[in-house]
């Protein structure tokens, strides 16, 4: 498989780009990667990059956006921070991905029993952490149930994952509300902005559309 070319990435709609990533999340759960030449993608990508995604997803050890995509070199640009959410340089990361760049679609990937999302749920609080994890609070209080405080915490795996999709959601308000960018690109078709679960014991990705 070659790497994107301005041909190519002119080809790519923000429906054919997500199909792109759910048909490499296939490739990715039976073990058949596409196969590609690297180096000959790093030397093909050496004067230029056409990607036709972005993907925010959290900086988990096992949620590499490449690898469960099965994308190649120049195909995304990959945001991750711990909890996928957005602050103004990340906003401006994406603005430059999607009106710069060209790609036709943001995902905004989540995933299972996450650490980040765990450590809101418990008010964790170290150093900068405290901070960070202010950021996913607005998730763990958007959940209502179960009602019950002693249940609302990391032991609670439901209740986590539950917070983890929500905190997706909210993410993706975010992206719309505090960028103008990219509200105006999704609402002329331009880009499709998507929100996603990636379940660590299956290695499967879950669109929310």
């Amino acid at each position: 498989m070659k790497a994107h070319t301005k041909e190519t990435q002119a080809t790519m709609t923000p429906e054919k780009s997500l199909q792109f990533l759910k048909e490499g999340n296939q490739r990715f759960q039976n073990n058949l990667k596409a196969h590609r030449n690297l180096l000959e993608q790093v030397n093909d990508t050496s004067e230029g990059q056409f990607p036709f995604a972005t993907i925010l997803s959290c900086i988990d050890s096992r949620v590499s956006a490449e690898l469960v995509f099965d994308q190649g070199l120049g195909d995304i640009f990959s945001v991750r921070i711990a909890g996928n959410f957005v602050n103004e340089d990340i906003l401006g990361s994406m603005e430059f991905g999607c009106k710069l760049a060209g790609t036709k679609l943001i995902v905004v990937l989540g995933h299972t029993s996450c650490g980040a999302v765990k450590g809101a749920c418990d008010n964790a609080e170290l150093g900068n952490l405290t901070a960070m994890l202010s950021k996913i609070k607005p998730a763990v209080e958007a959940v209502s149930e179960p009602a019950d405080e002693s249940l609302r915490n990391s032991k609670n795996l439901e209740f986590v994952d539950n917070v983890a999709a929500k905190n997706v959601q909210l993410t993706i308000d975010r992206i719309v509300a505090e960028s103008e960018v990219l509200a105006d690109m999704q609402s002329k078709g331009e880009i499709k902005i998507v929100g996603a679960m990636y379940d660590i014991n299956s290695g499967a990705v879950t669109f929310f559309e």
